[in-house]
């Protein structure tokens, strides 16, 4: 039995870290090359690149800032210069800034719209024009769990975020006529090196909170990457799947959620 991906080229903005490479190493897992989108941690990219080739996939790692349009026009011009073809754009990269809404700056409300919500906006763009003469492709937003709650101090990633949940259902609207599905994976609390500095217990203040009572891993946003991307999911498009464990599912409930001991 062949692998799911078998041969297709993905790009995965950044992918240098973090969930971003947890992706970037199921999709080569599954077979898929892919390329490697960074903006200052060359280093991270260049290790993510070396662990996807020991996958026995290819890969090369590509600088830019997706929220701006002329490093993404480029990006894509390296892109249609290297690869036949773009199955798989993974709209990954991200920023967020912890503040009050009162005390949150004009530029870090600008700088976390511009990357997380203008940026999958231009790259969804540049990727959708390739994939339309295709007629073929797929698109994949990564959301978090303020697509369906607000994050206290976190007003503009949660607006991002928001607003990437309305975009991948316009964008998969639109763009079904060309073949190309669109779709979104909203993870819950990952371990990553980030998330781990957040707070001195973060993992186990997220396990208590989720239902199935573990953080999750880049790995296992990943899967559902792969999943979503592969023909097996071919009548699927508009959609938010949650790699969450239920922590968003559960509501402010007063009860004991344990029906056993």
């Amino acid at each position: 039995m062949g692998k799911l991906l078998e041969g297709q080229h993905a790009l995965v903005t950044g992918g240098n870290s973090g969930v971003g490479k947890g992706i970037a190493l199921e999709l080569a897992a599954a077979g898929c090359n892919v390329i490697v989108n960074f903006l200052e941690d060359s280093k991270g990219a260049e290790q993510t690149v070396s662990e996807i080739a020991a996958l026995g996939a290819k890969s090369w790692a590509i600088r830019g800032d997706v929220g701006l349009s002329p490093d993404v026009e480029w990006m894509f011009g390296e892109l249609r210069e290297r690869v036949p073809r773009l199955n798989l754009l993974v709209n990954n990269a991200g920023v967020q800034t912890f503040a009050p809404l009162l005390e949150l700056s004009e530029a870090d409300w600008d700088r976390d719209i511009r990357t997380n919500l203008k940026g999958c906006f231009l790259c969804t763009q540049a990727a959708g024009r390739m994939m339309k003469s295709q007629k073929s492709g797929c698109i994949i937003n990564i959301g978090s769990g303020s697509n369906k709650h607000p994050f206290p101090r976190l007003v503009s990633y949660t607006a991002s975020k928001g607003g990437i949940e309305q975009f991948t259902k316009a964008a998969a609207v639109e763009l079904a006529e060309f073949g190309i599905r669109v779709n979104c994976v909203a993870p819950g609390a990952i371990l990553t090196e980030r998330t781990s500095h957040e707070a001195s217990d973060y993992e186990a203040t997220w396990s208590k909170a989720t239902p199935l009572g573990r953080v999750g891993t880049p790995r296992d946003v990943g899967k559902a990457v792969v999943f979503l991307a592969s023909e097996e999911a071919s009548y699927i498009s508009g959609q938010t799947l949650w790699v969450d464990g239920a922590a968003f599912t559960l509501p402010n409930w007063p009860y004991p959620l344990k029906t056993s001991e």
